[in-house]
């Protein structure tokens, strides 16, 4: 699979090579193992000695990207093949402080719930927007929004909700902020509070080069185990 640049990393073409891989090896199961479910065992930003923003913010939105795409395609388990050894682990391997994928992971693994929802929203350029059910919350539900674009992107929102957006100073930055505060550990290692922004009903507004995730814990959708 041919790589990409630094210019290009947020580009339609390169996010959506996920689909194309997925299709290749599906159609692979299909012929060989129908009926057996989709695992991805192994994936990270890097290929022949990886890519140079593979531990800085500009990578999240691939990595976000693609768990939201291999999600709603059926892909039941994802793996990220390096904790703490390399220029791509979620943990830089010196220090163990967390990079902005190892946050951005375990946002997921906080809110998006394995229930996987119609978001009703085709992918297009800052619009890459996915649904869950809320984790641990029934009938409540959580949207996953990529601003990959050069300008704000609005979205109507039919109940108030919580959100949680990530953004950098720089692209390439090795920091990530949640809600404006820079995210680190404290002194004695412990994760700082992660908490969501109240947000009300009506037009909500995603800055460019943001990931937000949104949670409405009132929705009540019944695929979600709401009565």
């Amino acid at each position: 699979m041919p790589q990409t640049s630094a210019d290009t990393a947020l580009s339609e073409e390169w996010l959506a090579r996920t689909d194309l891989t997925l299709a290749f090896y599906r159609n692979l199961r299909d012929e060989f193992d129908p009926g057996k479910p989709m695992w991805l065992t192994e994936t990270a930003d890097a290929a022949c000695g990886g890519n140079p923003w593979a531990s800085t913010f500009l990578d999240t939105f691939r990595y976000l990207d693609q768990l939201g795409r291999l999600a709603r395609q059926g892909v039941q388990v994802v793996m990220h093949n390096t904790l703490a050894a390399s220029d791509y682990a979620l943990l830089d391997e010196n220090t163990l402080s967390p990079r902005p994928n190892y946050w951005a992971a375990l946002l997921w693994r906080k809110l998006m719930g394995t229930t996987v929802l119609d978001s009703a929203v085709e992918i297009a350029e800052g619009q890459h927007v996915y649904a869950h059910c809320l984790r641990g919350v029934p009938g409540g539900v959580a949207l996953l929004v990529l601003n990959n674009s050069n300008s704000e992107t609005v979205m109507e929102i039919p109940l108030e909700g919580r959100r949680y957006t990530l953004s950098a100073e720089q692209m390439r930055s090795g920091d990530v902020e949640l809600n404006g505060m820079l995210l680190k550990l404290d002194e004695g290692g412990d994760f700082p509070a992660i908490e969501g922004a109240a947000t009300a009903t009506g037009s909500v507004s995603f800055a460019p080069g943001t990931i937000t995730f949104l949670t409405i814990g009132s929705s009540r959708n019944a695929a979600c185990g709401s009565s």
